[in-house]
């Protein structure tokens, strides 16, 4: 099955689904399944695909630095320490998704990010240790074999709000797999950036 591509004003061929805005093209072609190392933002991409399950996720994107502001920058110590007071204030930020389980479901992940450090040594070294082989690129799919067990794995060890769908969105956003479609402009730039990552 080929995945649809769609031509940009700029002349050059890109996944379909960063049609739709400005914002979004500018997402697939700078963030999106480019490798990241950094624990902060692993931790703040598996927290915005938690509050993303069962809405969109240009609604996330276009709130993101709303997010930043309420969550500490999404520094998994400053969140760990919020509580019942920070809960009722997310609760009243009209620039957020106010969903309580979400917003529980952070302050406990960031608790549980913290063990992780200390277990593991940083989120990168724990994370890349479930990234999957390189395939060619196929048919989209909204989870996998490697999904389903890195989101086992961190339920097991108490995260909440990381089913196999929203971990495996996390995996492609982070560069875990590279699901650009074949024929996209930016596929091969991830690829490139890809073999030149050293893993933790």
């Amino acid at each position: 099955m080929t995945m649809a591509l769609f031509i940009a004003p700029d002349g050059r061929p890109r996944c379909h689904w960063c049609a739709a805005t400005p914002g979004y093209q500018a997402y697939h072609d700078h963030e999106w399944g480019f490798p990241v190392v950094d624990d902060r933002r692993l931790f703040e991409k598996l927290s915005l695909e938690g509050f993303q399950s069962g809405l969109s996720w240009l609604t996330i994107l276009n709130k993101r630095e709303n997010f930043r502001a309420a969550f500490a920058g999404f520094d998994p110590a400053a969140v760990a320490r919020f509580t019942e007071e920070d809960v009722q204030r997310l609760l009243g930020d009209a620039g957020i998704v106010r969903h309580r389980g979400k917003i529980e479901a952070v302050i406990n992940n960031a608790r549980r990010a913290l063990e992780m450090v200390d277990q593991e040594g940083s989120l990168a070294a724990f994370f890349w240790r479930h990234a999957p082989a390189p395939v060619q690129g196929g048919a989209p799919v909204s989870e996998t074999a490697e999904s389903r067990a890195l989101s086992r794995e961190l339920k097991k060890r108490g995260w909440k709000f990381v089913g196999p769908t929203t971990v495996y969105s996390f995996m492609q956003a982070m560069g875990l797999v590279n699901d650009h479609a074949p024929g996209c402009a930016v596929r091969e730039e991830v690829e490139k950036a890809r073999k030149a990552f050293r893993q933790p």
